[in-house]
């Protein structure tokens, strides 16, 4: 009797834990580099004057980073940073700065990097991760790479 009580509760303790399990997508490499080709494409047909592109997964983590020639050293860290709110956030980081001009100054204290620049990268209905884009023209064109590469086919 004592086997089969154990037998059964070992049963019920796989079926409760497997319910608490989520099945979520992440990004690979392989993707990120198309998403970066495309907004590399994107930015080249704009005549960008130069931008770093950064490809987080949906934690927020670096997994692919690409600075075009002209771009100032520290728009790799600010492109890093609006892919990781877009990702963490699940939105595009433009929201939240606007947001903020709105009136909402306290998402500053956050610790996220509010700028225009950062999407969302969605694959079957989820945020995989997310791009960031700084140091071009504008923080316009910022964003229209972006979007250009988070428009990639994946």
């Amino acid at each position: 009797m004592k086997k089969i009580f154990t037998v059964l509760s070992l049963l019920m303790l796989s079926v409760a834990v497997s319910a608490q399990v989520l099945e979520t997508k992440n990004i690979s490499l392989d993707a990120a580099k198309k998403v970066v080709a495309e907004a590399v494409k994107f930015a080249k047909s704009v005549n960008a004057p130069g931008g770093a592109i950064s490809i987080v997964d949906n934690g927020g983590n670096l997994v692919y980073l690409e600075r075009l020639d002209g771009t100032f050293a520290a728009a790799s860290e600010v492109a890093t940073k609006k892919a990781n709110t877009s990702a963490t956030f699940k939105a595009p980081s433009s929201k939240l700065e606007n947001s903020i001009n709105g009136g909402r100054q306290a998402l500053i204290t956050v610790g996220h990097t509010f700028l225009q620049g950062g999407i969302p990268i969605v694959f079957d209905g989820q945020v995989i991760g997310a791009i960031g884009v700084s140091g071009s023209a504008s923080a316009q064109q910022d964003e229209d790479i972006a979007n250009a590469g988070a428009k990639a086919t994946l």
